[in-house]
This record gives structure tokens, sequence and C-alpha cells, in this order.
């Protein structure tokens, strides 16, 4: 003896058909079947709308970041990334100087000496307190190899006025102990 949908779920006495049509043969049958498709459907669209994913907080930029990835076939995006520093930290000299090994990298000496000079006029306004030492020291080094490169005039100065960075001839010793193809 097979169960009919009807015997599985009474019908409810009292009411009329026509007020309750989920009572019916084929309502029943709906509600043995399981929610609505449209139900589950928006029900579905919610929850994945909920899960939207948020994008990640931004991380602050340090005066550190200018040699934190640095890779040489990578080199210009090393160079587009200590440009943000030096922007976001324009009095510090220490991004200028990590930017200025990042140019002697790329072998633009100009670039590189007209980074340390802005490091060294940065620095000079600060009180020697206020300086790491060892900063000092690499501006100091830096900006007379910078001054060396510097064609002088027939009296003995340099050829270009005060104000103006160094336009270097030749390549900084430093960069020329670093094995290059191009040199």
């Amino acid at each position: 003896m097979s169960a009919t949908a009807t015997d599985r779920y009474p019908e409810p006495t009292g009411a009329p058909r026509a007020l309750l049509p989920w009572a019916s043969r084929a309502g029943a049958w709906r509600r043995a079947a399981g929610p609505h498709p449209l139900l589950l459907g928006a029900l579905l669209a919610c929850l994945l709308g909920g899960c939207a994913e948020e994008p990640l907080p931004q991380r602050r930029i340090s005066r550190d970041d200018c040699l934190g990835e640095v890779s040489l076939d990578r080199l210009k995006e090393a160079i587009a990334r200590c440009d943000t520093v030096v922007a976001a930290f324009p009095q510090d000299p220490q991004p200028l100087n990590e930017r200025f090994l990042l140019h002697t990298l790329a072998e633009d000496d100009k670039a590189a000496c007209r980074d340390i000079v802005r490091a060294s006029e940065l620095a000079q306004k600060r009180p020697a307190a206020s300086l790491d030492p060892l900063l000092r020291d690499d501006l100091r080094r830096r900006l007379a190899d910078c001054r060396s490169l510097v064609p002088s005039s027939p009296t003995g100065g340099a050829a270009s006025s005060p104000g103006d960075p160094p336009a270097p001839a030749l390549p900084s010793p430093a960069v020329q102990q670093l094995p290059h193809q191009n040199r």
C-alpha cells in the first residue's frame, strides 16, 4: 500500500481549501520537495553579496622603504617606490641618501649627485646631534665623490653656480667598482 501526499500531510480541518492553497495536494508536494527555488536564489545572492572582498588596508610609508626590496632587474620600480618615500619625507635626508644608491646602480650619476647635494643641504639644517653619525659620514663621502666629478673651470673653481647640482662627467668611484656591462 503506497502512501499519498495527503497521508503524509493531512489536510487541515476547519478552514476552506480556497483560503489555504498550500494545503492542497500540489502545495503539500511543494512543501515536501523543499523551499522554493527563487527563495534559495535570493538567499544565495545575499550571502555572496555579503562576502565581497574588502581591499586590504594600505601600509603607511616609512622612511626606510627605499631599499626594502631592491632587485637589479626591477630597478626602475625601486626608484619609483623611493620617489614616493622622498615625496612623503621632503625634509629628511635619509630617503635621498638611499635614492642616491638606486640612481648609482642605475648608472645615473647626475640624478644621484642631485639627491646627495639636496640631502647634504637638509642635513646641514639639522642639529648635529639629531642626525645619525653614519648617515652624516655617508653624505660627506658621497658629496665629495660628486664634487670630484664636476669639471673645473680654468680658475680652479667649480664650473657650475653654487645653487646648481653638480653635473658629473665620470661615474663615481663607487660606481666604477661595480661590475657593469656598459662600462
